[in-house]
């Protein structure tokens, strides 16, 4: 047993209760310290960020894969044990990098996969199905400390500090595969329905790769954002862009609003979908929404090499994240801060 497990206790939360957010679902917990198995690493939590997707699994809409499961998959953590056969095992030797203590990693969503999957064969890890993830399969990051598979760890770029750098894990690798998965042309004009914590910093990718942004939302904080981020235009949620789009991706957990993205897209335009949950999506009409070769694609997870290219994409070229902190103590304050909407930008959670 590491001397970190075998000494100390650690604060955290748990998902005792699913259900509505202001009714604090979340449960803290004094334990002991995880003791990480021989091909994990244990990891201080120095920071983790406050993602749509730990509301679903707070509030019940994603199924329990894990009774009192520890929620968040946006963690920052500094090394502070190293499993025996960390390095050692082959079989996935592409992604096993060699950790040492006090190095600083990432913990992101997507914590495993099979390796031998048709899907992992050809390079689609995140269509597994016997993937699993941090904070819905495993414990995640709302604790002093967490663990995860050395072959999931990732490393992270510097120029960030800590809070700055959550975010990235899960929002901004999302919002990459997303924009991927929207094969939005060069120069081409792109919409984003909702600017949360994952679009804000999606815009700023499709922004320095020449994009022309057109930005949909409800709030008048994300539109004021989004201006000074640098989009063309700012509307309503469902409102028309000015012009067609060549891509769309929507952000917000609204299936009412396929129908208007689908609308705005021109011949051959893409729309991609980017949570893991989506309400209802309502009857199409197959003229106005489909006709002229107007796609929907659904985002499932990441790869690894998505979130490999992504922060190396982030090293290269400065993301302003916009964060707001909260304490460790104050998760479900964060969480329903979350789902109504009181900030921009992300959430992070520091111990």
């Amino acid at each position: 047993m590491n001397e970190v497990a075998r000494t100390a206790s650690m604060t955290g939360w748990r998902v005792r209760r699913p259900g509505p957010i202001d009714e604090g679902p979340l449960d803290q917990v004094r334990e002991p310290v995880p003791e990480p198995a021989t091909d994990e690493l244990l990891v201080r939590v120095l920071a983790c960020g406050v993602c749509r997707t730990d509301l679903h699994v707070a509030e019940g809409d994603l199924p329990v894969h894990r009774v009192g499961v520890v929620p968040g998959h946006e963690v920052v953590g500094e090394v502070v044990a190293v499993g025996s056969a960390v390095g050692a095992d082959a079989r996935d030797s592409r992604f096993t990098e060699t950790f040492a203590v006090g190095d600083r990693v990432g913990i992101a969503w997507l914590r495993h996969t099979c390796g031998a999957c048709k899907y992992c064969l050809r390079g689609a890890e995140n269509l597994c199905p016997r993937s699993a993830y941090t904070g819905w399969d495993a414990d995640g990051g709302y604790a002093e400390f967490a663990t995860v598979p050395a072959a999931y760890a990732l490393r992270l770029p510097a120029g960030y500090d800590d809070a700055e750098l959550a975010p990235l894990l899960c929002a901004g690798i999302i919002g990459y595969r997303a924009l991927q998965r929207a094969e939005l042309p060069p120069g081409g004009r792109l919409g984003l329905y909702g600017f949360g914590g994952s679009a804000h910093i999606a815009a700023q990718v499709a922004l320095a790769r020449g994009a022309e942004l057109h930005v949909m939302t409800r709030d008048p904080a994300a539109r004021q954002l989004a201006r000074e981020l640098g989009a063309s235009s700012v509307q309503g949620a469902a409102d028309p862009p000015p012009a067609q789009l060549d891509s769309a991706i929507l952000f917000a957990p609204v299936g009412t609003l396929v129908l208007p993205a689908l609308e705005a897209l021109d011949r051959g335009g893409v729309l991609a979908i980017a949570g893991i949950h989506l309400s209802d999506i309502p009857a199409l009409n197959y003229q106005r929404h489909l006709f002229q070769e107007r796609e929907i694609r659904s985002v499932t997870a990441n790869t690894r090499a998505d979130a490999r290219e992504f922060l190396t994409l982030a090293g290269e070229h400065r993301i302003e994240v916009t964060t707001h902190g909260y304490s460790l103590g104050m998760a479900n304050e964060a969480l329903a801060d979350l789902a109504h909407g009181r900030f921009t930008g992300a959430a992070v959670l520091v111990p």
